[in-house]
């Protein structure tokens, strides 16, 4: 008998449950469709503009906002190998003139970079070797030659993008530079060796203040910084170069000392997708001679990523070093390349 009790009140408890479900959603029902009434009630009396913007903000604050990760810390690196081709070609009856040649160019850009507990260590290997080949031509001719080894030590100033700085900077350059001309009375091509490995090579360093907000987008001003000059000095005995004339080198003379002050800037982005534009700054100023001669280098470089080996370049580079030359020297590349990250 006991059971059967138990077993009548268990069946009207579950019965009570399921009217009382039925009663909440009923007035769930209709709170739901009060509440639509009166949103279409207010809509229409709203503008239509009005009512796109409200709705964007509502969504855009039940949107969750992406949480950045947090930057990788200690070693990182990272290289780029690319190769890069570029050939025209003319047949004797071409009349709009031009001369046959086939040329190529091989980059290295390699980065070894350190971060941890606000002190970053950046440094950066630049390897550029290009010639070119020209139908008729007895000699070869470099379209570009630059050996640069970049290393950058900053600690961070409190919260802020602002850090302590020290830099030092190498350039020279891999094979001998010559200067061509033609013999009047031969027609002859004849070249006269100008430059060549470690001649001429400079040196500089200093400390300084470093803004980086991100290694695409960074600056590094040295107030004080030291530059080195080295040449062979076979060239500074030659009777072409008079005192002065070969980077700033007296006669006979392998080694010049600047002191003045630097700066660097870096910005890479993104135009389009698979387009990106690098640009790269140095200035500097000799506070012994001629502090307003500025020494200007700006680099740019754009990239075409076609798939993961192939890509396009251009780069487009200008010099203006009185010292050197009396006027901007500029370096211009186009090419279609092959490419091998890591």
């Amino acid at each position: 008998m006991k059971r059967l009790v138990f077993f009548y009140l268990m069946i009207s408890l579950s019965f009570i449950s399921i009217a009382q479900e039925k009663k909440e959603v009923k007035q769930l029902d209709s709170i739901q469709i009060k509440l639509e009434q009166a949103i279409q009630e207010q809509l229409k009396n709203t503008p239509k503009e009005l009512n796109i913007i409200v709705l964007k903000d509502i969504l855009k604050k039940l949107t969750p906002k992406k949480v950045k990760p947090p930057e990788q810390e200690g070693w990182k690196s990272n290289g780029k190998f690319s190769l890069l081709f570029n050939q025209s070609a003319f047949n004797y009856d071409w009349q709009g003139g031009g001369t046959s040649n086939i040329a190529g160019n091989s980059i290295i850009n390699y980065n070894i970079n350190y971060k941890k507990n606000g002190l970053t260590w950046d440094n950066k290997i630049l390897a550029d070797y290009g010639i070119t080949f020209l139908k008729g031509e007895d000699f070869s001719r470099k379209t570009n030659d630059r050996i640069e080894l970049n290393t950058r030590l900053g600690k961070r100033i409190h919260q802020t993008f602002w850090n302590y700085s020290f830099f030092f900077n190498f350039r020279s350059q891999f094979a001998k530079g010559y200067k061509f001309s033609k013999d009047p009375d031969t027609e002859e091509t004849i070249r006269t060796e100008e430059t060549q490995f470690f001649s001429p090579a400079y040196i500089q360093g200093g400390p300084g203040v470093l803004w980086k907000k991100s290694n695409d987008f960074n600056f590094n001003i040295a107030p004080v910084t030291s530059r080195m000059i080295f040449v062979d000095e076979k060239f500074t005995t030659i009777p072409d170069y008079q005192d002065g004339d070969y980077f700033g080198l007296d006669q006979g003379e392998t080694a010049r000392f600047e002191f003045g002050g630097s700066l660097a800037a870096y910005f890479k982005f993104t135009i389009v997708r698979d387009i990106t534009m690098e640009n790269i700054l140095n200035l500097y100023s000799n506070y012994i001679e001629d502090p307003w001669n500025i020494d200007i280098d700006y680099t740019l470089n754009l990239n075409l990523v076609v798939n993961q080996y192939i890509s396009g370049n251009f780069a487009f580079q200008a010099i203006y070093d009185d010292n050197a030359a009396s006027g901007f020297q500029i370096r211009e590349v186009v090419g279609l390349g092959l490419n091998y990250e890591f």
